[in-house]
């Protein structure tokens, strides 16, 4: 069966140079792979065909013999006009690193094992006068520091790492079964490209420690439950020299004794007497900023909610003021003596013979559950 024109195979001209032969080789590896076409006899066929191209192609002395020979210059069964130079497979091992590389996400050849830090996270607990006010508080943070003694290398002061044997200090170490080359982490120094002879006492060469820094943390005015502040490379040293990772500080509010927060606007309760209910008058009341006086109209029910513009949180990012709102709670009153009993029952008659004047919900609750009952019946 005669054999399809290399060339062909990979659709382009004689003329092609390397880079849009190992283009093209490229696509059709990516497009026609087996992992991407399970139980696909057709493309792995095509798969294999283009690996066959590409392999005489991209070998300059195999493509100069195709191209004067034919299939018989580059068929080994031809005897002397049949060779396989010795960059062959080094070529398609490149192209098999660029290309399976990009599939699978392999490591490419001396890709840098230098890693940056992890970031942290600190929750950091304020009283809601703090989260509202702004303030500046001082936090201890435990972390994986750079080993001052060795700076950071892990080699004992006065001395350097080695590059390692191993890979030649690209941190990477190539497995090559025929045509195909897999690149993994290399054993020896684990991808940092260098080997520490004689390690730093302190850090055992790994050249960071342990350790609990203090640092300041400014809270701007306005922050509210789970807000986070970032404090740039102040999070853990990175492996083998890479930068430090960033810290961040959550934000958490401790209960209030008198306030809620819902956003910019602040909630409380406010016990009411029976007497300054029914009667009206005036209450101090608190503010964060301060003590405020609110009017109780006669006739205050229970619930009522009353607001106070303005007295609310700022918005640290808008700058938006919110309100206070006050919540009115009628305060039936507690262990009558006799007299305050009498009073009451004295009291309660008089506003009964008046009817719906004085007990308006009332009156309308027992005339609905009136009818209810009308109906029921």
């Amino acid at each position: 069966m005669s054999q399809r024109d290399y060339y062909e195979i990979l659709g382009v001209t004689r003329n092609a140079s390397e880079a849009e032969i190992k283009k093209a080789y490229r696509r059709l590896a990516m497009k026609y792979h087996p992992d991407r076409n399970p139980g696909d006899k057709a493309a792995e066929e095509q798969f294999k065909e283009a690996q066959q191209a590409y392999e005489i192609l991209a070998d300059a002395q195999k493509r100069a013999a195709y191209d004067q020979f034919g299939h018989a210059g580059v068929d080994p069964s031809m005897g002397a006009g049949g060779f396989y130079g010795a960059g062959g497979a080094s070529s398609f091992s490149d192209v098999f690193s660029d290309v399976f590389g990009d599939i699978f996400g392999g490591t490419r050849r001396g890709a840098s094992q230098v890693r940056r830090g992890a970031d942290l996270r600190y929750r950091l607990a304020l009283m809601l006068e703090q989260a509202v006010n702004g303030t500046t508080v001082q936090i201890r943070v435990p972390v994986l520091d750079n080993c001052e003694a060795c700076g950071g290398s892990g080699a004992k002061a006065g001395t350097t790492a080695q590059t390692c044997d191993t890979c030649g200090g690209h941190g990477q170490v190539r497995m090559q079964q025929g045509f195909f080359s897999i690149q993994q982490t290399c054993p020896s120094c684990r991808g940092s490209g260098k080997v520490i002879t004689n390690p730093c006492p302190e850090c055992r060469g790994q050249g960071r420690v342990k350790r609990t820094k203090t640092l300041s943390v400014k809270v701007p005015a306005g922050v509210d439950e789970g807000d986070q502040i970032r404090l740039a490379g102040e999070g853990e040293a990175g492996e083998h020299g890479g930068p430090h990772g960033d810290l961040y500080v959550e934000i958490r509010i401790k209960a209030h004794d008198i306030f809620k927060r819902d956003g910019d606007d602040l909630y409380c309760e406010m016990p009411v007497s029976f007497t300054t209910a029914a009667l009206g008058g005036e209450l101090e009341i608190a503010t964060l900023d301060g003590r405020a006086n609110l009017k109780i109209p006669a006739g205050t029910q229970s619930e009522k909610r009353f607001r106070l513009r303005g007295k609310g949180v700022r918005n640290v990012r808008s700058g938006h003021l919110g309100d206070l709102y006050c919540r009115v709670s009628v305060e039936t009153p507690v262990k009558l003596t006799e007299r305050h009993k009498a009073l009451l029952r004295e009291f309660d008659e008089l506003t009964r013979t008046g009817g719906a004047r004085h007990n308006p919900r009332e009156q309308s609750w027992l005339d609905k559950l009136g009818t209810f009952f009308g109906k029921a019946s």
